[in-house]
């Protein structure tokens, strides 16, 4: 975050708060109130996650493997993504018959190169879909290794599930919306959505060697997209951009709730008017932390946080919470850190040494927080929970856990005006960060008054990016129970 005024540039105007809780919002017919108890339609479970046990391993042809566990993980990843895409692609494309790859290529980085794509894989810790051999390759060395030593071994699913979205991509051709000349961060994102078309069926059962809880598990695949996000500040007109976190999740989610045709649909015009990914400008400053990143106990900033809160809200109606910092008792709410908010007072405590400790990003090798942005946003959850209460709904259970999500993802797509008083703005990067604290296991974004949080990561990151784009018109609709 940065000093000056939030905004993500023309795209977030459509979430303007002006109308708080009683605004109508455009489209508002197609949004069903969820259930909160599911995930896109099925049960929330919290089951085994991975390989499935006692089935024998798939027979595809591999150039250049060594028959270890990575091998097999991605022999059978790319079998059951095949057998995916041959039953849908002509489903969904006019019966456009799927010809699996023609090339499956393993390799190891840190051994001696191979040749592929016109590249030598020496070094080249990555995971690749080359249409010029019609290949998909992936190192078994380090980033296979990697992935499943950090997220498990849906992960490898997750980046081989990616790359099999490109060959769909080139099978399909302008019939999937993609040329040689479309722009990568287009092509990404169809990829991402065709990951999360595959891990529907997954899912659904119907998966021949693997198994997913839509708890834990999403989880886990969404901390995968989460690592392999562009860096803060990169551009998403740059050649080669893939998306930040939060763009990355969105078009995975899409596909997840989707179908194939929805990834297809994916272009120029849906880009622009969505994809959050941007470089850094001139306000965001470096105050010791990182570009964008701001000392969260400053108290000039925390009082720029909650006079970006009031103006958002102004419209409600609702008497502002008053802050204070320290705990304190509370007769009706349990307390909550950093943040916590008590009905009864109508008062929201700070506890500064762990606002500090979750806005404190990590530095590369070293276990820190999330970034000034998670702060800021947990804070403004609980000031959510004061509008949510002078506005007659409950604060307690699974609703009001997204809801809150989703009017502090609200709170974070506000504009203002210009102007030369000093504003809190969204930074790049931020958004990223929001992700990351959605996805973790004691989420207070998107947790009621009691700091009870709904089991899916999934629907939490969903849920604030509604309220994101949409505004809180569309939280007390959709999620109002």
């Amino acid at each position: 975050m940065a000093r000056r005024v939030f905004t993500v540039a023309a795209l977030v105007a459509v979430a303007a708060l002006t109308g708080a809780c009683t605004q109508a919002v455009d489209g508002l017919a197609r949004a069903e109130r969820p259930d909160v108890s599911k995930v896109s339609g099925l049960e929330i479970t919290t089951g085994e996650s991975g390989p499935k046990p006692g089935v024998p391993d798939a027979d595809l042809r591999v150039e250049n493997g060594d028959g270890g566990e990575m091998d097999r993980l991605a022999i059978n990843t790319l079998a059951d993504v095949e057998e995916y895409w041959g039953e849908q692609l002509p489903k969904n494309f006019d019966g456009k018959k799927f010809e699996p790859v023609k090339r499956l290529v393993s390799y190891d980085s840190n051994g001696a190169g191979v040749e592929i794509c016109r590249t030598n894989t020496k070094g080249v810790a990555n995971a690749f879909y080359c249409s010029l051999d019609d290949s998909i390759a992936w190192d078994r060395g380090e980033l296979l290794p990697m992935l499943d030593d950090a997220f498990g071994p849906m992960a490898v699913v997750t980046v081989l599930a990616h790359e099999m979205g490109h060959a769909v991509q080139y099978k399909l051709g302008e019939a999937g919306g993609v040329t040689q000349a479309t722009p990568s961060i287009i092509k990404e994102q169809q990829a991402d959505c065709y990951a999360g078309n595959f891990f529907r069926w997954v899912a659904e059962g119907k998966s021949e060697h693997f198994r997913i809880s839509t708890g834990p598990g999403l989880n886990q695949v969404l901390a995968t997209m989460f690592f392999i996000r562009d860096a803060a500040g990169t551009s998403a007109e740059k050649q080669g951009a893939h998306g930040s976190a939060f763009d990355r999740v969105a078009a995975f989610q899409f596909g997840f709730a989707g179908d194939p045709k929805r990834c297809a649909e994916i272009d120029e015009q849906e880009i622009k008017g969505r994809i959050t990914q941007q470089k850094f400008d001139s306000q965001d400053v470096d105050t010791g932390q990182g570009k964008g990143n701001l000392k969260v106990d400053d108290r000039r900033y925390l009082d720029l946080l909650e006079e970006s809160l009031r103006s958002a809200y102004n419209q409600s109606g609702a008497t502002p919470p008053t802050f204070e910092q320290g705990g304190a008792s509370c007769p009706d709410a349990k307390e909550t850190s950093p943040a916590a908010y008590c009905p009864a007072t109508n008062t929201i405590s700070i506890d500064l040494p762990d606002l500090v400790k979750i806005g404190t990003p990590p530095k590369r090798g070293q276990k820190g927080g999330i970034g000034d942005f998670a702060a800021f946003a947990e804070i403004a959850s609980r000031f959510s929970l004061s509008i949510q209460k002078a506005t007659g709904y409950g604060l307690e259970g699974p609703a009001a856990g997204l809801r809150t999500a989703c009017l502090t993802g609200a709170w974070a797509g506000t504009t203002t005006e210009a102007s030369d008083k000093p504003k809190l703005k969204l930074s790049s990067g931020d958004l990223d960060e929001a992700v990351a604290e959605l996805l973790a296991d004691k989420s207070l974004i998107a947790a009621d008054v009691n700091g009870t949080v709904v089991p899916s990561g999934f629907a939490r990151v969903e849920a604030f990016r509604d309220g994101f784009y949409e505004g809180s018109g569309l939280c007390t609709r959709k999620y109002g129970a």
